[in-house]
């Protein structure tokens, strides 16, 4: 299959050297005659008239874009033909996104208007082809690459946690899962370059293998998403777009440094991107190492600190007939395993507790940057074929992809070298779109897209089996632009298949041999309505589903980090969740208001129930001299309701002034009491945040886009957790307060020659638990009478970022 990756990518180059093949891929209406398209116009201020020189103007779909000359003028050259969507984008304006037919040569000049909001944008996540945000039915949001500039994060789903209805469950900086709406683990679909993410999605102790500061751009879908992406996607979906192709005739590149105060982390980011006649790259490298963080009850946490070195990046070519591109990363970390046990008699940190090196941890050992057992180490690799070919006014996606994970867990102090749990993981991804011509606004696609994936246990202790698993489902897409009405919706069929591997102990029985078999449909339909250009109405509803992973099925052994011994439930059913979103944005001259509401209702919710003995007590597994409650994965119906509320206010004429708030919600709840409860696990705390800014477009001579922001967000008690079998408990109301500034500053040329952006969080230094922080429930701390690790204190963040322009297009 890799090499099925390789020979796509390579027909595609080949093609640009074959015009008999190129005039197949492309149906013109004048045959014999050239088919090389451009695309032409000029920028310019609606109010003025002035040109708008900078101005960037994208074509998703084709992965080309262009920058405005010093004239306003702009070209792009060898457009394939056909129906696309294009944005059109500058600081201090309003974007412009437009549906536009290309058949022939094409000038068009758009004018922008100025604004103090952007309140459109364009996104590529659960659609078949580029949208207007507005028109989308479902609730998505995007993160901007200068947005994450401005924030201070240890990881890029810590990052994303900031936004409304996004959650992260925490083991410490370095490991973060995203949650989305109070679902988490395997139905949160991460997908980056097009490709879903396959790590071990499955492991409470397991993050995302994405190097954070190679990222652009996010866009997060909140729902289910099984239509474009089949199981896995049922809370919603994440994506991370790391390459985004530069302008034409263009080399330039970006350094960007890092340093957070908490925890001594220092990283450093360099790429270089380019784009020549149509054959364009980008070549990235990440190093980052944080020291362990601290706060004020607990001074600072040993096993809390992280190493990592990536690189990645892609080459591609674009041309007449599409675009051809081949995506690499590799993403390598060591990071601690925070286990939280103490002395009695001081309440200070122990190391390698219950073994012969057992010791109290020095102050060395709490300054120490190199990870100490228990550890993990996780190289992830990848390489992603991502194809889009015209043929006639249809268009051929093909996205192929081939990645290995391998995650070890070290946790013998006596043999730091030797691996005690070594999943070693590879998978295989394919996405097929038929792009059908665009008739009389109606869009329409087909597809079909699944995975196979191959997992081997390469350590003496095992807790899941080695497995076989293969994926495949087909779908058709349908979207319909009226002149304020948008319909979108569509229908999907799955089926995936679970081949477990026997395993023998000795002469004990660990793994038993089995196949299973699960095939679901999924489907949604939705609209936007925009009775008015300031108000937007959304609904939808949705079906999704997942299937039930391989712990959930096969486990059998203790989960480090969560004192369970788990036994998997073969005869597990398959997840169906119903959805109901609805939601209304306002956007006018003063102010921005975003209201959306959800109620979903999960059949066959899966969760971990205590198993009880023979004598009606629990059941406790005794290993290596602990004893250890057993659980077994079980199914009970599950209802989740909630909303998010945004107010963006921002009174005209002091439109330098920005103030900011947020709301989330989310409560979800089983149908039958478990274990005495019917609160769902890992529901996320209600969330409210408020941010009040400044933003100045050219305060001085050498400063442009000068920003400054103080603001809090307040995780209310959450009153209403699992409690059944001790799992979880309340956790208290928490206030924290953060501040932020920065500016680009510019040369006589009014060219950006760095940006320096600097942010504090938790600026009173408060001591606070998250509700969905897993070093929560550490052991007690018997002289303070705590239980649990807190999260960290006070942080300060410094970036500073330099672009570099070797090779730019000069102006017309």
């Amino acid at each position: 299959m890799f090499r099925t990756i390789l020979y796509i990518s390579i027909f595609c180059f080949l093609s640009l050297k074959n015009p008999a093949q190129q005039k197949n891929l492309v149906n013109n209406e004048s045959k014999g005659a050239s088919v090389q398209i451009t695309f032409s116009g000029k920028i310019t201020d609606a109010k003025t008239g002035e040109p708008l020189p900078g101005t960037s103007l994208l074509f998703p779909d084709l992965k080309l874009g262009t920058s405005a000359d010093n004239s306003g003028k702009f070209v792009f050259a060898n457009v394939p033909p056909g129906h696309y969507l294009i944005a059109v984008s500058h600081v201090g304006y309003a974007s412009i996104i437009e549906h536009i037919d290309i058949d022939k040569n094409t000038e068009k000049d758009f004018a922008l208007q100025p604004s103090v909001l952007e309140n459109q944008g364009v996104i590529v996540t659960g659609v078949s082809h580029a949208t207007n945000v507005r028109k989308a039915p479902i609730p998505i949001t995007t993160v901007r690459r200068s947005e994450m500039l401005q924030s201070s994060s240890t990881n890029i789903i810590d990052l994303l946690a900031k936004k409304p209805g996004i959650s992260q469950l925490s083991t410490g900086p370095g490991i973060s899962k995203p949650i989305i709406r109070g679902l988490g683990y395997n139905r949160v679909l991460v997908v980056n370059e097009g490709a879903r993410q396959e790590g071990q999605q499955w492991g409470d102790e397991h993050g995302i293998e994405i190097d954070e500061l190679s990222v652009n751009r996010v866009e997060i879908l909140k729902g289910p998403a099984s239509l474009m992406y089949g199981s896995d996607a049922m809370a919603g979906v994440i994506n991370l777009i790391t390459n985004i192709p530069v302008s034409e005739g263009t080399i330039k590149g970006n350094l960007l440094t890092n340093y957070q105060t908490n925890n001594d982390l220092v990283a450093l980011n360099a790429n270089i991107a380019g784009n020549i006649k149509g054959i364009n790259w980008n070549i990235y490298g990440t190093t980052r190492s944080a020291g362990n963080y601290e706060n004020r009850y607990d001074d600072k946490v040993p096993g809390a600190s992280f190493n990592e070195k990536n690189f990645g990046g892609y080459i591609g070519v674009n041309k007449k007939w599409g675009f051809s591109h081949l995506v690499f990363s590799s993403f390598d970390q060591s990071l601690g395993l925070v286990e939280g046990d103490r002395d009695a008699a001081t309440g200070r940190f122990i190391l390698f507790a219950g073994t012969p090196l057992e010791r109290i941890a020095t102050s060395e050992d709490l300054n120490e940057r190199r990870p100490f057992v228990p550890r993990q180490n996780i190289r992830h690799y990848k390489i992603v074929s991502d194809n889009s070919i015209g043929i006639g006014k249809s268009r051929l996606k093909i996205n192929a992809g081939l990645q290995n994970n391998q995650r070890k867990e070290f946790a013998d102090p006596e043999d730091k070298n030797e691996a005690e749990l070594f999943f070693d993981m590879n998978t295989i991804t394919y996405n097929a779109q038929f792009v059908l011509p665009e008739v009389k606004e109606w869009h329409v696609t087909i597809g079909a897209s699944g995975m196979y994936q191959q997992s081997k246990n390469k350590a003496a202790e095992v807790l899941i089996p080695e497995y076989d698993l293969f994926d495949i489902g087909g779908f058709i897409y349908v979207q319909r632009y009226f002149e304020k009405f948008t319909l979108s919706g569509g229908a999907r069929y799955d089926n995936r298949t679970v081949d477990s591997k026997e395993l023998f102990e000795g002469s004990n029985l660990k793994f038993e041999a089995f196949n299973k078999s699960f095939s679901n449909f999924s489907g949604s339909i939705g609209f936007s309505y925009e009775p008015a250009d300031f108000l937007t109405l959304k609904a939808n509803i949705a079906r999704g589903f997942r299937a039930p992973n391989i712990a959930e099925l096969g486990s059998n052994g203790v989960h480090e980090g969560t004192f369970r011994y788990e036994y998997g439930n073969k005869d597990l059913k398959s997840e169906t969740s119903l959805q109901f979103d609805g939601g209304v944005e306002v956007n006018y001259e003063h102010f921005n208001l975003g209201l959306t509401g959800f109620y979903n209702s999960i059949s066959h919710f899966i969760f971990y129930r205590k198993l009880e003995s023979a004598s009606g007590g629990d059941s406790i597994i005794n290993v290596d001299g602990d004893d250890i409650p057993a659980f077994q994965f079980n199914q009970v119906n599950a209802r989740l309701s909630g909303l998010e509320v945004i107010l963006d206010i921002h009174p005209h004429p002091l439109d330098w002034l920005h103030f900011e708030n947020s709301v989330s919600f989310v409560r979800g709840r089983f149908t039958e009491k478990v274990g005495g409860t019917d609160n769902l696990p890992l529901m996320p705390a209600p969330k409210f945040s408020s941010e009040l800014g400044t933003n100045f477009k050219k305060p001085g001579k050498v400063l442009r886009n000068f920003y400054c922001k103080i603001g809090m967000e307040t995780n209310f008690k959450q009153d209403k957790p699992f409690f059944a079998y001790n799992t979880e408990t309340a956790t208290p109301a928490y206030t924290l307060l953060h501040a932020g500034i920065g500016t680009d500053i510019i040369n006589k040329k009014e060219k950006a020659i760095l940006s320096v952006h600097l942010a504090g969080n938790n600026l009173t230094d408060a001591a606070y638990q998250n509700h969905l922080s897993r070093l929560k429930y550490a052991g007690e701390n018997l002289v303070t009478g705590r239980i649990g690790i807190f999260n960290p204190g006070r942080n300060f963040s410094l970036k500073i970022n330099i672009p570099i322009v070797f090779t730019d297009r000069k102006a017309e």
